[in-house]
């Protein structure tokens, strides 16, 4: 058992590499080749008589922890200066506006097409209105700089947003004046962990010695993130804050004592950091995506009221997309219209809400086949980035947009 627990793991691990790369070379999302993968084997060992329960509690436990890396890894890629301040308010305000209009799309929906309560529907439609960093930032790794720092910053704010609303709503039971105090309340302690949090990282990153130096660090943030989920904060935020210090910590160095701590090794520990968090990253996102799929029952994504819930809602979020990205005037519109990816975050929250016994009726198959659409669509942001790019007439290179991609990201599934 143990030698066959050793192979099936450290298989999966090189066959999702195998996937990754077939994916970049053919243009394909690895989440869709992974997820597709996992339904296959399903149908598979399903024939030869042979059921693995124990995928059923691995799944939420692989996807919080990938969710955990997959926000920090994208932090650790982001510069903020005052010069990208502009950009960092455009990104906030595309996924606040994008997480309200649709949260309400789906939300009148899932009322009156499923017939949904009020509190009920508002609970399922929060899943859907988040923008899966999981999927979207690996999805932007072809870009140009811009549009590939706009996508970083808006899917882990919109990450961030979900997790905040729909546990404040969730412990609200559909009070809005208990809503309303629990996510301001919430957000406002949350941020104020997340500040202290990042600067005694920010400490130990630069005071670290030995060979054991950043696994009791990620072990501190998923302590930090457990805590703050059992209080119905937004742990995300933690997360996402840490990262941004380690990899800008002129943000602190106003502070005389702060700024002591800064070293000559500080540029090569934090790049020994960014590659163990990218190589953790990938084993955990690509086994918890290969184990969703093999966890799923194709079944449920035949219905008629699954096809039609997930139609209109990909037609809603691309309609909305759309909108809010010309409003914002926002560049590489043709590209980012289709980098609004439901993925890791929206199946985990789905199946919190499904916890409730609140939505038990809703079809789950409508969730899987949103999922892989909108993933799939990402492949389509490179066309119309090179369509953009390239004056009339001229064919776009097929290398354009590995090219593009800025050291480090090219790797990412």
């Amino acid at each position: 058992m143990t030698n066959t627990a050793i192979l099936a793991a450290s298989g999966l691990l090189l066959f999702a590499y195998a996937l990754e790369r077939l994916g970049r070379r053919f243009r394909l999302p690895a989440v869709v080749l992974l997820i597709v993968t996992g339904l296959v084997a399903r149908q598979v060992l399903d024939a030869l008589g042979l059921h693995y329960h124990w995928v059923d509690p691995i799944v939420p436990i692989l996807g919080t922890l990938g969710l955990i890396l997959i926000v920090l890894e994208g932090a650790l890629d982001l510069t903020v200066t005052r010069e990208r301040l502009p950009l960092i308010a455009r990104s906030a305000a595309s996924s606040l506006l994008g997480f309200v209009a649709t949260l309400a799309g789906f939300a009148l929906m899932f009322r009156y097409l499923l017939g949904l309560a009020t509190p009920a529907s508002v609970l399922a439609a929060i899943p859907f209105a988040v923008i899966s960093s999981a999927v979207a930032i690996p999805s932007a790794a072809g870009l140009a700089a811009q549009p590939r720092e706009f996508v970083v910053y808006e899917s882990s704010l919109s990450d961030i947003l979900g997790v905040l609303v729909f546990y404040s709503w969730l412990t609200a039971a559909g009070s809005i004046d208990t809503f309303a105090l629990d996510l301001i309340g919430g957000g406002a302690v949350s941020l104020a962990v997340a500040a202290a949090a990042a600067v005694v990282l920010y400490y130990f990153v630069t005071q670290i010695v030995g060979h054991v130096r950043f696994l009791p660090l990620l072990a501190g943030l998923v302590f930090l993130y457990a805590i703050g989920k059992e209080l119905h904060l937004s742990p995300l935020i933690v997360v996402l804050v840490c990262g941004l210090l380690i990899n800008n910590p002129h943000l602190v160095h106003w502070h005389a004592g702060l700024r002591a701590l800064h070293n000559d090794d500080y540029e090569r520990t934090l790049a020994e950091f960014k590659g163990l968090v990218a190589e953790l990253t990938f084993a955990t996102k690509s086994l918890f995506f290969l184990l969703l799929g093999y966890w799923t029952d194709v079944r449920t994504m035949l219905s008629v009221r699954a096809w039609l819930i997930a139609v209109a809602g990909i037609a809603l979020i691309l309609a909305s997309r759309w909108l809010i990205l010309r409003a914002l005037r926002q560049p590489s519109t043709a590209a980012l219209v289709w980098i609004a990816p439901r993925g890791l975050i929206t199946v985990l929250l789905f199946l919190s809400a499904h916890d409730t016994g609140q939505i038990d009726a809703f079809p789950f198959g409508a969730v899987m086949l949103i999922v892989l659409a909108t993933a799939a669509m990402t492949a389509l942001a490179h066309r119309g980035a090179a369509h953009a790019a390239t004056p009339p007439g001229v064919e776009a290179p097929v290398t354009a947009a590995v090219d593009a991609a800025p050291p480090g990201t090219a790797g990412r599934s």
